[in-house]
């Protein structure tokens, strides 16, 4: 009897451990959540400048060249392609706002030839001591075929991190061992099969974890302490030089 109330109690303890990892079903948990906004790109683009986009997005570097159509809303998908006299990667963003939570977003990647990276993650602005208030994102890339998981906030984008960092890249040196070992915690590398096809993204923060689902595969998560920033108030893409996005869809889960 006593042994079969240990199995009893074990099962029960069991079952009330919530699913993670491969079992994480995090399309649903947003879906539990807030949806904060969603859009199809069923419309026309405005102009070529930074609000052209419409329906609350930004491009920030759209200003930059007003001759060039960097944003182009084509049969409901919205296509950007990188201007290079612009000085910088498009950066597309739109409000957001929340501490858990994420996006679910359809993309493609149409270079055929040329490597190509589309960066996906949240921006908070108001973050001091972070370049551009780059907090945490998901590049996913072709050449070499991988998505990585990147904690900006507290790595690469961290002013005092980035000003000691500089001048190794300038010189192209070694970074040093103590400062190469610290930003090396701050990323983490998940493959994929690079193509041109359509892929449902699913990228979220929990916590300190970020986590990211491939057509419904997850593929992988991180933990830095930089996912956990309270407030992430833009969801943001940048990408280079060319990339295809629909079907976004941003919730709230705290």
């Amino acid at each position: 009897m006593m042994s079969l109330l240990r199995v009893s109690v074990l099962s029960c303890c069991i079952l009330a451990v919530p699913a993670s990892g491969a079992d994480r079903d995090d399309a649903a948990w947003l879906k539990s959540g807030t949806l904060l906004f969603e859009d199809s790109f069923d419309r026309e683009e405005d102009g070529n400048l930074a609000k052209a986009i419409g329906n609350g997005w930004n491009s920030a570097t759209a200003d930059r060249v007003p001759d060039v159509k960097q944003a182009d809303l084509d049969g409901g998908v919205l296509k950007v392609i990188n201007e290079p006299r612009a000085g910088h990667q498009p950066h597309v963003h739109h409000e957001a706002g929340f501490e858990d939570g994420g996006a679910i977003v359809r993309f493609k990647l149409p270079e055929k030839d040329k490597p190509t990276t589309l960066t996906v993650g949240f921006v908070d602005r108001q973050t001091p001591g972070v370049h551009a208030g780059h907090l945490c994102y998901a590049l996913i890339s072709t050449k070499p075929p991988r998505i990585q998981l990147a904690d900006y906030k507290t790595g690469v984008m961290n002013l005092e991190l980035r000003a000691r960092r500089q001048p190794y890249l300038d010189r192209k040196e070694p970074l040093p061992a103590d400062l190469a070992a610290l930003l090396a915690t701050k990323t983490k590398d998940l493959p994929w099969k690079a193509d041109n096809d359509w892929h449902e993204l699913v990228l979220v923060t929990e916590g300190d974890e970020m986590r990211v689902t491939l057509d419904g595969k997850p593929l992988g998560s991180h933990r830095s302490e930089g996912f956990a920033h309270p407030t992430k108030r833009w969801f943001s893409f940048l990408m280079n030089p060319s990339a295809w996005i629909d079907d976004v869809k941003v919730y709230k889960v705290k």
